[in-house]
């Protein structure tokens, strides 16, 4: 324990938030007992220089926040408690947006997530848009004494220490503390409204037709390929060999939602799991805490179990389905009329029994650690894959917090829990190492898959696929070395999280490249799946119109030509057609060629249509869905969705032709990836 200034923060102001706080209660409802001063008797200390800040003009210092109430929230990325704080965060942010700041203090556990692009990518995942500091060295994490992940503490708008909490349920104790502390400095106007013009948010993001996809799901017996577009909120079923996408599961939008394709929605799916029939798919939609039953040949999709909110009772309590209340499931697997979740959040594994509705733990006493044996009482640590291996009567998973491989037996009571691969002794005992049983590393590995016999691991914060014999626990890395992004022979990954194994091949998510790739298992040459098509976005086109400067154009016959500049350096993407959609709008087009509204793929710029014009007035609109890339990268692109207006006015004096122009500038802070790795802003 650390102390600051005479004051032992964590031990005392644990107490203040929990013990003397409000107690729970509806949210937003400030109790009696909450009227008091939570005004603060020590000054926070500064932030020490040299570290590095995200989504900030500059370094903040004490003073720069002086007449806020600042919420320093001490996380690390890998971390499942951490990431369900983010919701109420983002709510208090909401709600308080004149009078809080909060700041996001990252004190990396493993050393993949103390690089600050590392931090940037996870930012722009959950869409953390204010400022984060990268404690790499755990200098602010030993100053404030704080123990934990997720740890926050509350400074009042003099400066001083107001109170901490730790762990999970920050916007139901915070929010009452916060509003009186507010009420209470603006008795003596001593809040500061005023925006804070050094903030700056998210940098804008690249476009891509994946955003950060978290598990894939091959199906060869049908040809298909269901992807979890996890932060489009969506499943993407597409062409296992052309990539082609034959439909879109979810509106695109976050929500929890049933109901046909278009309407319904997810939030972050994650894991998947497809009926022999191949007529159902079941989702871990993890952000809503529940699993989704999609039905592919009726195009709806259903709630097979979960409220849409996370467990209130730790661990969640078994049920019958649909309202048996869930914490983040992750993965599933599906054997004969039972349907297995990874329980990352309560550090479980749990069934479904398809027939009956019954909902209960498998593995796990809700306890987070490494310890092997029975299964109700073996602790498990944030377990993010999971497969099935049904000659042996066993389900594996990857424990992701005890960078380890494990299984539990599965069928009637009195099976175990134990570890095949990986130190197993503690939850930083880690690292990246071939070898056998207990002497092999992984670190944060957050998928997995069986086939012909052998295991096959997404070691995601190392960036490498592994093969694990389950009968030796031998650990081999198979593929990847430094994260990137490269095909062939010698490929690289950019944490890797979904892996699937099916008819000689893997297919992996590899999230932070946006882009699936497959294995040839018997050459291990990797190549990247293009996925396109027209229903690639799942939606109508989203894009705000540009109106452009209004032309003349002289009447008669002439032409209308359309101008699209790329980055220096970038190529259509010949793999995944691009298209240009448009439409007549107005009496001063008489005709288009080669007609007057419609879709040209794969186009060629300039793009030409003849036409006529007459005395009047119109508007030229297109839609634009532009996939470019390097040259020498056709697996991984950005999209530039673009919709434009031309008005124009048809007399005398004008041009015979209607020239339209588009600049495609790369996104804010993304530069040519030197070596294919992708950049995504500072």
């Amino acid at each position: 324990m650390k102390c600051l200034k005479n004051l032992c923060v964590v031990a005392i102001l644990l107490v203040v938030l929990t013990a003397v706080g409000p107690p729970a209660g509806p949210a937003g409802v400030a109790h009696a007992q909450t009227r008091r001063s939570w005004a603060g008797t020590v000054e926070a200390p500064d932030f020490p220089p040299g570290m590095e800040w995200l989504n900030v003009a500059r370094p903040l210092t004490m003073a720069d926040l002086r007449g806020k109430a600042v919420l320093l929230d001490f996380w690390t990325y890998g971390c499942i408690n951490c990431l369900h704080n983010v919701p109420g965060l983002l709510r208090l942010q909401e709600e308080f947006r004149d009078e809080l700041v909060i700041i996001g203090v990252h004190s990396a556990k493993f050393p993949h997530e103390a690089e600050t692009d590392n931090i940037r990518r996870i930012a722009a995942r959950y869409g953390l848009n204010y400022p984060i500091v990268n404690d790499r060295n755990f200098v602010l994490f030993t100053l404030w004494g704080a123990r934990a992940w997720p740890t926050l503490v509350l400074i009042d708008p003099a400066g001083r220490v107001g109170g901490a909490h730790a762990g999970e349920g920050v916007y139901q104790v915070v929010r009452p503390v916060l509003q009186a502390l507010i009420e209470e400095f603006d008795q003596d106007g001593r809040v500061d409204r005023r925006p804070l013009d050094l903030l700056r948010g998210l940098p804008r993001q690249p476009s891509t037709v994946l955003s950060f996809p978290g598990k894939v799901l091959a199906d060869p017996a049908r040809g298909r390929l269901f992807v979890a577009d996890t932060h489009h909120h969506r499943v993407v079923m597409a062409d296992l060999s052309s990539g082609q996408i034959q439909g879109v599961i979810g509106s695109g939008e976050p929500g929890f939602a049933d109901g046909a394709f278009a309407a319904a929605s997810f939030l972050r799916p994650q894991g998947m799991a497809l009926s022999p029939d191949g007529r159902i798919l079941y989702v871990a939609d993890s952000g809503n805490h529940a699993v989704r039953r999609v039905l592919l040949e009726e195009g709806l999709v259903e709630t097979l179990v979960g409220t849409g909110r996370q467990a209130a009772h730790y661990p969640p309590l078994p049920g019958t389905a649909p309202a048996v209340e869930l914490n983040s499931p992750w993965d599933l697997a599906l054997e004969g009329d039972f349907l297995y979740v990874a329980m990352a959040g309560s550090h479980q594994l749990w069934t479904v029994h398809l027939s009956t509705g019954e909902v209960r733990p498998l593995a796990g006493n809700g306890w987070e650690g490494t310890a092997d044996g029975p299964r109700d009482q073996a602790e498990l640590a944030q377990p993010m894959g999971i497969a099935l291996a049904p000659d042996e009567g066993r389900l594996y998973f990857v424990d992701t917090e005890g960078s380890s491989v494990r299984w539990a037996d599965v069928g009637p009571p009195g099976g175990r829990v134990g570890t095949l691969a990986g130190s197993g002794a503690s939850l930083f005992d880690f690292g990246d190492a071939d070898g056998e049983g207990r002497s092999a590393r992984f670190q944060h590995p957050r998928g997995i898959t069986y086939y012909e016999g052998m295991l096959y691991v997404a070691d995601t914060y190392n960036g490498k696929i592994k093969r694990v014999d389950p009968r030796t626990g031998t650990v081999t890395t198979l593929l990847g070395s430094v994260h990137g992004w490269r095909d062939g022979d010698d490929p690289l990954f950019y944490e890797p999280n979904g892996i699937h194994a099916a008819d000689g091949r893997l297919y992996v998510a590899d999230t932070n490249n946006h882009l699936v790739r497959v294995v040839d298992l018997e050459t291990l040459k990797t190549t990247s799946l293009v996925l396109w098509g027209a229903g690639r976005y799942g939606g109508p086109h989203r894009a705000s119109p540009i109106r452009l400067e209004r032309a003349r154009v002289e009447p008669g016959a002439g032409r209308i030509v359309l101008h699209v500049q790329l980055p220096e350096g970038y190529v259509l993407n010949d793999l995944a057609p691009s298209s240009v959609s448009w439409r007549t709008e107005g009496e001063g087009v008489v005709a288009v060629q080669p007609a007057e509204a419609g879709t040209v793929t794969n186009p060629r710029f300039p793009l030409t249509w003849d036409a006529v014009f007459r005395t009047g007035s119109g508007v030229f609109a297109l839609d634009l869905d532009v996939l470019y890339c390097l040259p020498e990268q056709q697996g991984l692109c950005f999209i530039e969705q673009v919709r434009l207006e031309a008005p124009f006015e048809v007399g005398e004096g004008g041009t015979p032709d209607l020239h339209i122009g588009h600049t495609v500038t790369l996104p804010e802070g993304v530069t040519p990836p030197g070596a294919g790795q992708l950049g995504d802003g500072a």
